[in-house]
């Protein structure tokens, strides 16, 4: 067994609670999601976690599984956070640092959040799943259900990069390529799993996911020796990555292990597909939807109305945060230009953030003396196939 301090699940509109023992996925009355809440007080100690698991189950007491045993891990999270001081020194940022995602199993941060709702479904006996993906949350999917013996249904846009359909396939799970954007697959999917046969793990749509994702939290705050950002930059499709972020700053703040929450999020997207730019630029409290986004190389970013939008819009409220939008041109040129300055080479996802990075320093946003963090979402190599001839003009 663990010690988890895992308390409820709670629907972020209405407050209702639900019980923790059965299969959850979202408040069926107000159609939003759920969200896992914990015993939490101002007097728990860092002791609870373990130091010597150096994956994102050292925070395994502040997560939602009841016994460890359940655990279905390929090793991911604890991932590096390091300084960035040739881009700092030229853009004129004294702290930047970049939280490096795509060394994670299948190449992303999509394996934090697939990876605990795998290990809650093997909890809850449960063996069959179904997503839809712009690809690298249909590739986490495919690796964790194959590591517990389980069934992936993976839908994704036509538009994908083969080597997300290979790899699912590698994995054993059974592909379905759909016209359109990641929303028409969540249709196509929905059509076919009318009769719930499948465990629907869509973006948010369940309450695990983001309880993996905000681990990224918890690292940023301890790699920092508990001293949290100024800023923190994130590609915002779903959204759930920013809101677990926040989730987890506010988590530490109520058991006392910070005093205060300084950082702003900032939540970028593609010019082609901006619907959480648009709601923040007119003061609305959710997304409209992004009628025929364009093609972008960022495919992650390709998101036409994300189901947490309520949640992203309220994490950039109450951060004082922003949100920017960058063009293909400014993507491509970020990623020539930080690989050359600091040899890693960013996903498409990652560039948009330094990209985002840069006007937000143009414009004032971000200051000399602010602590940075940018985040690099995944490995670029699977973005190859959209990449090759672009990026060698």
């Amino acid at each position: 067994m663990t010690n988890s301090l895992y308390s409820h699940l709670e629907c972020v509109q209405c407050g209702t609670h639900f019980n923790k023992y059965t299969l959850q996925n979202y408040c069926h009355t107000c159609i939003q999601p759920l969200v896992a809440r914990y015993h939490l007080h101002n007097r728990i100690g860092k002791e609870i976690i373990r130091n010597t698991t150096n994956s994102m189950w050292r925070y395994q007491a502040l997560l939602p599984l009841l016994n460890s045993d359940n655990i279905v891990s390929l090793g991911e999270g604890w991932t590096p956070l390091f300084p960035l001081h040739k881009s700092g020194k030229n853009l004129g940022v004294d702290h930047l640092f970049l939280k490096e995602e795509g060394g994670n199993p299948t190449g992303s941060f999509k394996a934090r959040g697939i990876g605990l709702a795998v290990s809650k479904a093997k909890e809850l006996n449960v063996h069959k799943f179904c997503i839809p993906t712009a690809g690298n949350a249909g590739s986490a999917l495919s690796a964790y259900a194959a590591a517990m013996n389980g069934e992936a249904f993976i839908y994704m846009p036509e538009a994908t990069p083969m080597v997300f359909h290979l790899d699912c396939e590698i994995m054993g799970a059974k592909v379905n390529k759909v016209r359109g954007s990641i929303r028409d697959a969540g249709i196509a999917m929905m059509q076919d799993n009318k009769d719930g046969k499948w465990w629907d793990v869509t973006t948010l749509k369940e309450p695990f996911r983001l309880e993996g994702k905000k681990t990224m939290g918890f690292e940023i705050a301890e790699q920092l020796n508990w001293e949290l950002p100024d800023v923190i930059i994130y590609p915002t499709g779903g959204g759930t990555g920013l809101i677990g972020i926040w989730k987890a700053f506010e988590e530490m703040k109520e058991m006392g292990w910070v005093d205060h929450i300084p950082t702003r999020m900032v939540a970028v997207q593609t010019k082609g597909c901006n619907p959480v730019v648009r709601a923040f630029e007119a003061g609305l409290d959710h997304c409209d939807l992004y009628e025929n986004p364009e093609e972008t190389i960022a495919n992650g970013l390709r998101v036409p109305k994300a189901f947490g939008d309520k949640l992203i819009m309220k994490t950039l409220k109450e951060s004082h945060g922003t949100a920017f939008d960058v063009t293909e041109e400014e993507i491509i040129a970020s990623i020539k230009e930080f690989g050359r300055t600091e040899g890693v080479f960013l996903s498409p996802e990652g560039a948009a953030v330094y990209s985002g990075l840069k006007k937000l320093i143009e414009n004032g946003f971000i200051q000399k003396s602010d602590k940075v963090v940018i985040i690099n979402t995944g490995s670029p190599y699977k973005y190859v196939e959209n990449m090759y001839g672009i990026l060698k003009n």
